[in-house]
């Protein structure tokens, strides 16, 4: 299969040639070390404006003040509903982040998942009127759709809601929700109204949000297995490109720089949970990785561009 082939809305150039050359290479490593992950917003699918999971959020809030109005009242959900940008710094995203996650507190795993996959189905990007489904990079889908070709094993490594990720991995990647990590929402386990256990979601994060260094410290512990490619596209995901970088044999570290304001956004990733000493960029030019140009690297980037152009479906 030819690189057009494989990846068709991959324009040539360096970031396809280095893509193409460790999928050359990867039959050459052993089975069960092929091991890919993936960031998920701002790698998979559209971060900007806002995040995905803080419009779910605010979908909610806003039902919720709709049946009690003294919510509004909250300082937290009064600056998130205001869309007040700097009151929400002093309050500190942390806080807030709680407050929002706190909507669902009592809830168990399954309604949750079924709240996140209806919002998905029903939500548009604020901005860019896709449906949100139709988010996804496809040039990251198609990449993903090479290492399955090749026996990859393929995770989703997310600073975002584990659970609200794992709602959606399957649909939106073929990702089972086992292969999922991100910032995790602690569960207390009670009895129902028949006796029967019953997972009840808490407002309480569990551990480090899963940024940094967490990234790579969870994927070890919940699933034990380290990459021979990692893709990224902040300060937040270092350590999980360090680490992928690191391997023997053939390996990829892959930087999605965002510089296309026409058609998607133009901007400089950051981590949310702490600040870093460079740019994202600089560190990818330092250390060797490759950095992936949405403007000069991609001939398309949503998955919707793709089926448009072939006039079928992207499968994910």
């Amino acid at each position: 299969m030819t690189g057009e082939d494989q990846l068709p809305s991959w324009l040539p150039g360096p970031a396809r040639d280095a893509v193409l050359g460790f999928l050359a290479q990867a039959p050459s490593i052993a089975p069960e070390d092929r091991v890919a992950y993936f960031d998920n917003d701002g790698t998979l699918w559209c971060e900007r404006p806002t995040y995905v999971q803080y419009e779910f959020f605010l979908d909610a809030l806003r039902r919720r003040v709709r049946d009690d109005p003294t919510l509004a009242e909250e300082a937290e959900f009064r600056a998130v509903l205001a869309g007040d940008v700097s009151a929400v710094g002093e309050i500190g995203l942390e806080r807030v982040a709680l407050a929002l996650a706190g909507l669902f507190r009592g809830i168990g795993p399954g309604a949750f998942t079924r709240e996140v996959r209806a919002f998905l189905r029903s939500g548009t990007h604020p901005t860019l009127g896709h449906p949100l489904s139709d988010i996804r990079y496809g040039p990251m889908l198609e990449l993903i759709a090479a290492l399955r070709e090749l026996d990859f094993t393929i995770g989703v490594v997310t600073g975002g809601g584990t659970e609200f990720v794992r709602s959606i991995s399957q649909e939106l990647y073929g990702v089972p929700p086992e292969r999922v990590v991100g910032t995790m929402i602690a569960y207390e386990l009670g009895q129902d109204v028949h006796g029967r256990p019953a997972l009840r979601r808490t407002g309480r994060v569990l551990g480090d949000v899963n940024e940094g260094a967490a990234k790579v410290t969870n994927i070890q512990t919940q699933l034990g297995r380290p990459p021979v490619l990692a893709a990224g596209n902040s300060a937040g995901d270092t350590e999980l490109l360090e680490w992928a970088a690191a391997a023997d044999g053939p390996h990829l570290s892959l930087l999605v720089d965002h510089d296309d304001p026409d058609r998607e956004f133009a901007y400089a990733s950051e981590a949310q949970s702490f600040a870093a000493g460079e740019p994202i960029t600089e560190t990818a030019r330092r250390l060797g990785w490759t950095t992936i140009s949405m403007r000069n690297d991609w001939a398309s980037v949503f998955a919707q561009d793709n089926r448009r152009q072939s006039g079928g479906g992207v499968g994910g």
